[in-house]
């Protein structure tokens, strides 16, 4: 963790005002779906934090518009759900519609200034999305050598577990995750998120408690609200992980039916679990008897195998359910995960079946080739020294132009940069200030169930990195300085206050359980 030097603030010029407040466009647009047909009584809304993202506003900007919807009786809140369509009256619809449009002459379908366009710079994702970092080339081979050698499984059901040839790469890939996997055992998913899915619900019901580590992958946060799952946040080192001591508690404490963890790379802080805590979090859900889902899809960003070890190279019992992909290291496009679920291996597989969510087995023969290929270790060192460059080249610029007392985490590899605030700064205020100039960062309130990480910010260095990239890069810091002193206020979409903590319990559909009493 470095602390960051002073530097000169630089002024930097508000953004012109739009004509409609911001949750007022956002409102206008709902009630312009519902007008149109697109958007039928009893159906849910976007989610708060989804629709923010879209955007590209703060969460308190799109809850003031559904508040706005709700007032006028359009939207109606239910408890750990969401907002849905509460009349298929399309007139109501069209005269909220005109009631908004003549307070301006608005765009019909205006959300935000930087909504619809391409950013000037990404910062907010993390999935690898430029093809630096891979071979395009052998990609498009292996998948061309699969269609012509496997052609005829083209015109046949594949098999729901997966095919042979992928399950036996999986498992001999696992080796260097100090797993000793069977491949008839293994389960090929559409991607890592659908393997965690499918071990969800196979230990798990509607209601149930699940723990996860703060802060955690928003998407997990997504996934446990869509399957009606309560998450209780358990806090974790910038560097060594989740607090095994507030996981025993909460274990013994809380009716918890599931872990869900990053112990390697965590996102978005990039901590890695040493190899005696591993061992210990194996006996700790062993002994309580309490499945621990396991995530890897980073681990093999690490340079080495003794780093790369997994939780699950050290279960024996079988209450670790190991979950991965190779869209972080091989081919994003090809959108193929797989898990190994331990006591709940056939569970999972059933359930993989009887929904019907099968995968192709070409993509998973030519994902096997690539796989089983000599090169596969020299592209992973390769793409860990090209980004070992590239958070390099970031920290100096952050260090050169992010606010005096800004801290930013040093994980040992990976695509992102956790990032600390001085002084308590707004994140989402920040976020904010970068989306009306087109450039996309991660606020930490995203990744979190409270405010704990409301001055935090995360930003990925997947995408493109040039001359652009590094510019929007050094406006961020200069907005962070600016919204410091003052120079720069945040967005304003309405007067009248907005609490808070009611707002993340909007976000995060209020029904997350908040452990900071295990600290």
């Amino acid at each position: 963790m470095e602390t960051m030097s002073p530097h000169p603030v630089a002024s930097t010029n508000t953004p012109a005002p739009t004509t409609v407040p911001l949750y007022l466009q956002i409102a206008l647009h709902m009630a312009q779906m519902v007008a149109s047909g697109a958007l039928k009584m009893g159906q849910r809304l976007p989610s708060v934090r989804d629709s923010a993202v879209q955007n590209g506003v703060s969460v308190s900007t799109v809850v003031q518009a559904f508040h706005y919807l709700e007032e006028h009786g359009l939207v109606q809140p239910r408890p750990k759900a969401g907002y849905f369509v509460a009349t298929d009256g399309k007139a109501l619809a069209s005269t909220l519609v005109r009631k908004i449009g003549h307070q301006s002459a608005a765009p019909t379908n205006p959300v935000s200034a930087a909504s619809g366009v391409k950013p000037l710079a990404n910062f907010a994702g993390y999935s690898p999305q430029n093809k630096v970092f891979f071979d395009a080339d052998r990609i498009r081979v292996a998948v061309s050598r699969a269609t012509r050698l496997k052609r005829d499984t083209l015109t046949e059901y594949a098999s729901s577990s997966g095919t042979t040839a992928l399950r036996d790469a999986v498992a001999l890939r696992a080796l260097h995750l100090g797993c000793a996997l069977r491949g008839e055992k293994i389960v090929i998913t559409a991607g890592c998120i659908h393997a965690i899915s499918l071990c969800l619900q196979a230990v798990t019901q509607p209601g149930d408690l699940v723990a996860v580590e703060s802060p955690t992958y928003f998407g997990f946060l997504d996934l446990l609200e869509a399957m009606n799952l309560k998450a209780l946040a358990i806090p974790s080192d910038p560097r060594t992980g989740v607090s095994l001591p507030a996981l025993q508690l909460a274990l013994q404490t809380q009716p918890i039916r599931a872990v869900l963890l990053v112990p390697t790379l965590s996102n978005p802080q990039g901590s890695v679990m040493p190899l005696t805590q591993k061992r210990a979090l194996a006996q700790l859900v062993a002994q309580h008897q309490v499945p621990l889902i396991e995530d890897v899809v980073f681990n093999d960003l690490l340079a080495t195998d003794a780093r790369r070890k997994a939780v699950k190279a050290f279960d024996t019992q079988g209450w670790v359910m190991i979950c991965g992909s190779f869209a972080k290291t091989v081919a994003p496009g090809i959108r193929l995960g797989w898990t190994e679920a331990g006591r709940w291996s056939q569970t999972v597989a059933t359930l993989k079946r009887v929904q019907g969510a099968s995968t192709t087995a070409v993509l998973e023969y030519a994902l096997a080739d690539l796989l089983t290929q000599g090169s596969y270790e020299a592209q992973l060192r390769r793409l860990c020294l090209l980004m070992k460059q590239r958070l390099g080249q970031a920290r100096r610029l952050i260090q050169a132009n992010f606010p005096r007392g800004t801290r930013v985490y040093d994980p040992p590899a990976g695509y992102t940069l956790w990032i600390e605030l001085p002084g308590h700064l707004d994140g989402m205020a920040l976020f904010a200030l970068c989306a009306a100039r087109s450039i996309r960062i991660g606020p930490g309130q995203l990744f979190c169930s409270s405010l704990q990480y409301q001055h935090f910010v995360r930003l990925s260095f997947a995408g493109a990195w040039g001359a652009t990239e590094q510019e929007a890069l050094a406006e961020v810091g200069r907005l962070a300085c600016a919204l410091q002193v003052g120079e720069t206020a945040p967005p304003v979409s309405a007067p009248g206050p907005i609490d808070r903590s009611d707002l993340m319990c909007d976000l995060m559909s209020g029904d997350r359980v908040s452990a900071h009493d295990l600290w």
